[in-house]
């Protein structure tokens, strides 16, 4: 059904963060936003008007999420990666069976929804159940099962399964094409060089993204970077950088690395809190930006940051680039907001998502301004305003969302799903995984 959204303020995320007041967004019977500016110069429309109070946003963007994940939340809290993932998760996810992935989604995509996330790039086993769970919920999802080498794994076989899934239900599908599958080579430590290199054929072979966890911990590709001096240079040997690509984290990369990638138009994905809680480093984002590098945001896992609301990686993506730079202006809230809308869509290779424009899919956000972050009002400049948003409010305001025009987060809970028994369902499952 058409309808048209009437909101004080409206930011489109396009390339300059322009602010609108009194303005429009108009969504076709298909989803897809028809047009998106001021009140006074839109078009004449008898299609229903939803008016918001505050202001109204694209979906953000999560670039990298393995949120089934929400199962596994507080465990080994306090480890490095290496030896968090080899004692404390693989260990308790060889325990998952295919349900428990659906459980752990549902309360993942139901939390994100909440924040306004409507979009997240996920790597993680089961992928039908996850694919479920996010339908159930109404949000949007790239999905990459894992391609890996672990006792018990047969990467062959998990390569051809999610070959024979694209070949089956293609790499688009859902209302709103809610639905992107793709593959998930773990890592250059978690899979050989063969199979690194059959990964990227079949993706390249189907125009499919590849997500795959680059250089996020120093030790972790040593002999990598012996034999071929990085990480980013065997992909690139192997034929992995001539497809589609999002490299996840990517802290320690060279000058050659960042070169690498903006010569081949790799996306990254840069996940602040999570680094830092792992006391994995602090990415370049200063430098991949200005490489030209498409640099959006990520959560990573609920059980290594332990949230999955992207706002706060907003404040945090910042923060620590003034840090590491010692530059205040570097990164401003401007520059944060379009990594987690726009930014995040390109860094995906996806031009339907991440802001406000004509054509795009209508994944819509309305921030509700009954909070002390916005006490000051509307009528601030519109540099405090978006300031406000993003070092003060964050998710909290969070009221309304939609996800191709359809509403799935009404006055702050879903809609599609009872939050309450999702939660049971988590913690049952969590229960008997700590058994």
């Amino acid at each position: 059904m058409q309808r048209r959204f009437h909101a004080p303020v409206v930011l489109p995320a396009d390339p300059s963060c322009s602010l609108l007041r009194d303005a429009v967004v108009d969504v076709d019977a298909d989803g897809r936003i028809s047009y998106c500016g001021p009140a006074a110069t839109a078009p004449e429309s008898a299609a229903p008007v939803t008016t918001l109070t505050g202001i109204l946003l694209p979906g953000l963007v999560n670039t990298h999420a393995h949120s089934p994940m929400t199962l596994l939340r507080g465990m080994g809290g306090d480890l490095p990666l290496l030896p968090w993932l080899n004692e404390i998760i693989w260990p308790a996810e060889a325990k998952l069976r295919p349900e428990d992935v659906r459980t752990g989604m549902l309360l993942g995509s139901v939390e994100m929804l909440r924040h306004g996330v409507t979009t997240s790039a996920e790597m993680y086993f089961e992928g039908e159940q996850l694919v479920d769970a996010v339908l159930t919920t109404g949000g949007r999802v790239l999905v990459a099962p894992p391609v890996m080498e672990l006792p018990g794994l047969d990467w062959k076989a998990q390569l051809a399964s999610i070959d024979r899934w694209i070949d089956t239900d293609g790499l688009r599908f859902g209302h709103g094409d809610r639905i992107e599958l793709g593959y998930g080579p773990h890592s250059a430590y978690m899979l050989s060089e063969e199979g690194l290199r059959a990964t990227a054929e079949s993706a390249s072979s189907r125009g499919a993204l590849v997500q795959i966890h680059v250089a996020e911990a120093a030790t972790e590709d040593t002999a990598v970077r012996e034999a071929h001096g990085s990480v980013p240079a065997l992909l690139k040997e192997l034929g992995m950088l001539d497809g589609r690509v999002l490299a996840a984290h990517s802290i320690h990369l060279s000058d050659a690395d960042i070169a690498l990638y903006a010569a081949h138009g790799v996306g990254m994905a840069h996940c602040p809190g999570s680094n830092a809680k792992l006391a994995s480093g602090i990415a370049r984002i200063a430098d991949l930006r200005a490489a030209g590098v498409a640099v959006g945001l990520g959560t990573d896992g609920p059980a290594s940051n332990d949230d999955i609301d992207l706002w706060e990686e907003l404040q945090l993506a910042a923060m620590f680039a003034r840090l590491a730079t010692g530059d205040s202006t570097v990164i401003t809230a401007a520059d944060v907001f379009l990594l987690a809308t726009r930014g995040g869509a390109s860094a995906l290779g996806r031009s339907d998502i991440g802001a406000l424009e004509p054509g795009r899919w209508a994944d819509l956000v309305h921030i509700d301004l009954d909070d002390p972050a916005f006490a000051c009002g509307l009528e601030v400049p519109d540099v405090q305003l978006l300031s406000n948003l993003v070092w003060a409010a964050g998710s909290r305001r969070v009221r309304d969302v939609w996800v191709a025009g359809e509403q799935v987060v009404a006055d702050g809970e879903s809609v599609k799903v009872e939050r309450a028994k999702v939660q049971a369902g988590v913690a049952e499952t969590a229960a008997r995984l700590r058994a």
